[in-house]
């Protein structure tokens, strides 16, 4: 029996899922992993596929009124404030971080802006129109990264090779705004950070030109090693800088940070801070977990854990 279950006296949760952003299908898959596993620690749970209704979501989270609110949403409208801003009027404990912590996180500009102020390293970059992506002149010497700012799941990421006619062409379909980034060679890897504690290091090997979506959610696309085979200084910088970010942006239960390394360059001078994910995947081929269940903590203790340590600032 795992303390979560101990814990649980019937408490009822409801579990959020789906939503309306280009991750809505691993949002999808994330919840129903996140409520099997409730319900196996002993929970009453109810799993809502929240619509952009917002009279249907109120109605969903007070007829009737849960004890928790688990938050599996992923990109807009789900990890980025917006629920967060309807739980917090509600007065509903909820999981992952809030309000302010989630609405930086998710501006991956403002987010390497505010790590810049503590120290955490990340490739020299700009914001740009989607008028200068499009066109024929390069922001920067390629190769290069165009990402959208405000997406998760390296949704519309896209390396700029040498040779290309323009930066992205005219297939941009992320927004007004692209943050374009150095291309930092070398190696992939992320930490997750539970509470205050950083998890372990994960390399990650992938077959496409990015981490990208595909890579992220296709099974046999990419390769996840724990703990990376990585010199001891370099695992605990990424695990340090990662707490920072975590700290620093105010995020609560488990975030992620991904970082590259460039192992050409001596020490950790190499690694640089990629970005922040304020509410990683539960998917069965999402990191987070897989790097718990590598320090010893099951799926159905994380999912556990995150409950009782809810929270809402206004309640």
């Amino acid at each position: 029996m795992t303390e979560a279950l101990l814990h649980a006296h019937k408490k009822h949760v409801v579990v959020l899922m789906g939503g309306w952003s280009a991750e809505r299908e691993v949002s999808l898959v994330s919840g129903a992993g996140v409520a099997k596993a409730l319900e196996e620690e002993g929970y009453r749970v109810t799993a809502v596929d929240v619509q952009r209704d917002l009279a249907g979501l109120m109605h969903a989270l007070t007829h009737p009124r849960p004890d928790v609110v688990f938050n599996a949403l992923h990109g807009r409208g789900g990890e980025d404030g917006t629920i967060q801003g309807v739980l917090e009027f509600l007065g509903l404990p909820y999981t992952h971080s809030g309000v302010q912590a989630s609405a930086i996180a998710m501006d991956k500009a403002m987010t390497k802006r505010v790590l810049d102020s503590v120290g955490v390293r990340s490739p020299k970059g700009m914001v740009l129109a989607r008028g200068a992506i499009t066109g024929g002149d390069h922001p920067m010497p390629a190769p290069y990264i165009v990402k959208p700012v405000d997406e998760g799941s390296t949704v519309g990421v896209t390396l700029v090779r040498e040779g290309q006619n323009s930066p992205v062409g005219d297939a941009w379909s992320f927004g007004d705004r692209a943050l374009v980034e150095e291309f930092i060679p070398g190696r992939e890897l992320t930490v997750g950070v539970m509470g205050d504690r950083a998890l372990t290091v994960t390399e990650i090997v992938f077959q496409a030109q990015v981490y990208d979506y595909t890579a992220k959610y296709s099974s046999g696309h990419a390769v996840h090693t724990l703990p990376a085979a990585i010199p001891d200084a370099v695992a605990e910088e990424a695990k340090r800088m990662a707490v920072l970010a975590h700290q620093t942006l105010g995020c609560r239960g488990v975030s992620r940070s991904d970082f590259r390394w460039d192992n050409s360059r001596p020490g950790t001078e190499g690694l640089y801070f990629l970005e922040i994910n304020n509410q990683p995947g539960m998917t069965p081929l999402s990191l987070v977990p897989e790097q718990a269940a590598h320090v010893g903590i099951t799926y159905g203790a994380l999912v556990g854990w995150l409950v009782e340590n809810a929270s809402c600032q206004l309640a």
